[in-house]
């Protein structure tokens, strides 16, 4: 089942569709985050304002290096020692559509620790947005079921994969990165 859902995943970002997914954290939507319209689709979909960011999920460091002008070197350490999921917000985002990059050009990127997310993003080869299937202000679903109607039906395609399967889902810690290294922790 994973490898079906990953292949059908695979197409509809390919052709810059949106979908529901598991994550390392919670249910997520996600596209292609190099891609601006599908990315407008997302905000659509959550009746969300593109000011507020989107988590991204990468497939390795040397990914992250192509989407930030630099990884401070106390990143790579807190990638490869932390436990708990972990989304870092790097200065100076690049090769990201306009729409995806907030005003102070910082973009967060996790590197997902769950087998599906791991291998779809390095099967796309680009980085997908995570954002939280739900409608914008409302508490994010913690199971496949809570998830809202709107959300399910908006989606280009909705992964079968670990639907089934109740959690208690970890939010991802986040913390704030600056060039220096300097470390600010914005969620514990």
């Amino acid at each position: 089942m994973m490898d079906h859902d990953l292949e059908k995943a695979l197409e509809v970002l390919q052709k810059g569709g949106t979908i529901l997914y598991p994550t390392d954290t919670i249910w997520g939507i996600g596209c292609d985050a190099t891609n601006s319209r599908a990315v407008d689709k997302i905000y659509r979909i959550k009746f969300r304002k593109p000011q507020k960011s989107l988590i991204l999920l990468a497939s390795s460091v040397e990914m992250i290096e192509r989407y930030v002008n630099h990884m401070p070197e106390v990143a790579l350490e807190l990638v490869n020692s932390f436990k708990d999921p972990l989304t870092i917000i790097y200065e100076n985002a690049r090769n990201l559509p306009k729409n995806l990059v907030p005003d102070d050009n910082t973009i967060a990127i996790r590197i997902p620790q769950n087998d599906f997310c791991k291998k779809l993003v390095s099967m796309f080869g680009k980085p997908i947005t995570s954002t939280s299937a739900n409608i914008s202000g409302d508490p994010a679903p913690l199971t496949f079921s809570k998830i809202n109607p709107r959300i399910k039906e908006a989606v280009d395609y909705i992964c079968s994969t670990n639907q089934d399967i109740i959690n208690i889902p970890k939010p991802s810690t986040i913390i704030k990165l600056s060039k220096d290294g300097q470390i600010q922790i914005i969620r514990s």
